[in-house]
């Protein structure tokens, strides 16, 4: 029995590992394999051979040294943009935070293009000033990787480490005020200490971030010669000849870094410091901005979304690139070949519509049925199934789909679902189960034993109690997972462009093949319209966040107020 009734009984928790067995187990045991099997037999030297490969020892280093750069640039900008928020009063920081989304939103691989846009020989950049053009030489090269890769992964930093500004006291830095320490001191000697574990924690989350990434080296990276992890094995195991063997190898190696920073992480961040509760920082006045801080966070923005999202759409507008912003240049002869002539560009919504739709309902459904389960069944097997139904949100994406890749390909004569739509059903489904996860604990941690134990004691099955109780009170939790799956499955690039069927795209597929075929126009239509239906899906999450917040507040009565306070 476990803490709110009787567990599902073994075939409910077999079948759920079963499932994440076929989904997470077996893609990752094909890569192992395969990496320590290249030829079918099992041969370790043979890693070892292919690791110590100049190649790939380039693309190992190539790797490590720009999650270092871009994990120290994201930190340059993000520990002032923190520090000028934590002391903004409670609107700006409202306001500001919204504005932090913005980068996140925007696919890793749609800012880089728009970068490129920006930046290239008669960009935009060199036809408004064409003293600029320097500018835009230099930009390909590794500094403008880090840079666009920075900018896109700032925002993390900077959540994690304003969060952690505002649970500290200001009584603190006031104390070390009143013996005459200037700010730059106190910075170090008070809140820098402090502010260690929250920065390290952030900072792992970026370099494995970076690590992680394909859209970005894939379209800027490619361009300038920079090959990292992601992209030799895309090309490893699409373009001929085709070399499992190596892609594997590269992908035990990312794998085994990606974990063990994960690992590093908590194991030397998960202790923080309690003050006993959140500090009074933001309050409603607050102190007001200063004027060199809002021009930073202004800068920042510009840089960070405001270039690539203005490039994008101006690029959508345009009859000729060469001509630029010029009067007579403008048209919506791409949006009407987006919209109204339908094609192949239609085709790719419907695909991408229908995969994340499909997708976000089953991940959705086996993450609330998981946690469901756990919180009823204590012991290993919950545990077990937790721990990987949680896995792919440690191993990097393109790894996960590259197992995918291997293991159902050797599945074809049992089950054919290779090189069909099937294939990514099931793909983005194990990728994004653990959103599913994440927004069903907490959405279940709301409830209390009480609503269930009312259930046993009217004889009401586990099953009954999941679908009458706990599913209606948890539905805008799992209903906001559902809506955040669909947003990343919508501009999910690594797994289709490895497994998609032949001549059948999704909405990143298509953006991609446009940008570099020469079609940029009717491309950046279809990454406007990406956009567009991200920021209208976070808004509906947001809504839905805030409604689950003011249902979950509970009337205090005065006497028990009174209690609360002499505690």
């Amino acid at each position: 029995m476990g803490k709110y009734g009787n567990s599902w009984g073994p075939a409910g928790t077999w079948g759920i590992l079963l499932i994440l067995a076929v989904l997470i187990g077996a893609p990752l045991f094909t890569i192992f394999q395969t990496a320590f099997s290249p030829e079918g037999l099992w041969n370790p030297e043979a890693l070892i051979r292919i690791w110590a490969d100049g190649n790939n020892a380039a693309t190992v280093g190539h790797s490590l040294w720009l999650g270092f750069l871009v994990t120290a640039a994201a930190s340059v900008l993000a520990w002032p943009a923190a520090w000028v928020l934590s002391r903004a009063p409670r609107e700006t920081q409202r306001y500001m935070d919204i504005l932090l989304l913005v980068p996140f939103m925007t696919p890793p691989y749609i800012a880089s293009m728009g970068w490129i846009l920006f930046m290239q020989k008669r960009g935009l950049l060199e036809q408004m000033v064409p003293q600029a053009a320097p500018a835009g030489q230099a930009f390909f090269s590794l500094a403008g990787l880090v840079m666009v890769m920075s900018l896109h992964g700032f925002p993390f930093l900077v959540t994690i480490l304003k969060n952690a500004m505002l649970e500290i006291p200001r009584s603190m830095e006031e104390s070390g005020a009143l013996f005459g320490a200037p700010p730059g001191q106190r910075f170090r000697k008070i809140l820098f200490p402090l502010l260690t574990p929250a920065f390290a924690a952030g900072a792992f989350l970026v370099f494995v971030r970076t690590l992680s990434e394909y859209g970005t080296p894939a379209t800027l990276g490619q361009r300038i010669g920079y090959h990292v992890f992601t992209t030799d094995i895309h090309d490893l195991a699409l373009l001929a000849p085709v070399q499992f063997g190596r892609a594997s190898a590269l992908s035990v190696i990312l794998a085994v870094i990606c974990l063990g920073v994960w690992y590093m992480q908590k194991k030397y961040t998960g202790e923080g410091y309690d003050f006993g509760g959140r500090a009074d920082r933001m309050g409603e006045k607050g102190r007001p901005v200063p004027w060199t801080g809002r021009l930073f966070l202004g800068v920042l923005f510009f840089f960070s979304a405001v270039i690539p999202w203005m490039t994008v759409l101006a690029v959508s507008l345009m009859r000729l690139q060469g001509k630029g912003l010029s009067a007579g240049n403008f048209t919506l002869a791409h949006y009407s070949q987006f919209f109204l002539m339908g094609g192949k560009a239609m085709a790719a919504v419907g695909n991408s519509l229908i995969l994340a739709a499909s997708s976000a309902s089953a991940a959705a459904v086996l993450g609330a049925l998981l946690v469901w389960h756990n919180r009823n069944c204590r012991g290993w097997p919950g545990s077990t199934a937790e721990a990987g139904a949680l896995l792919p949100s440690m191993v990097p994406g393109i790894v996960l789909s590259l197992g995918m890749m291997m293991f159902w390909n050797d599945m074809l004569p049992v089950l054919p679902v290779y090189n069909t739509m099937w294939i990514l059903f099931i793909a983005y489904t194990g990728l994004f189960l653990p959103i599913a996860v994440q927004y069903a604990k907490a959405a279940f941690a709301s409830l209390s034993p009480a609503l269930f134990a009312a259930g046993r004691v009217f004889g009401a099955h586990p099953v009954s109690v999941f679908f009458r109780i706990a599913l209606p009170l948890t539905f805008r939790g799992i209903l906001a997972g559902w809506m955040m799956i669909f947003i990343v499955a919508l501009r999910e690039l690594v797994a289709p462009g490895l497994m998609a069927p032949m001549n059948t795209d999704v909405v990143s597929t298509f953006i991609v093949n446009e940008f570099e075929q020469g079609d940029v126009g009717l491309g950046m239509c279809m990454a406007v319209f990406t956009m567009l239906l991200t920021v209208f899906l976070f808004s509906g999450i947001q809504y839905l966040q805030c409604g689950r917040k003011r249902k979950s507040k509970v009337p205090v009565s005065p006497k028990k107020n009174e209690i609360q306070e002499k505690k």
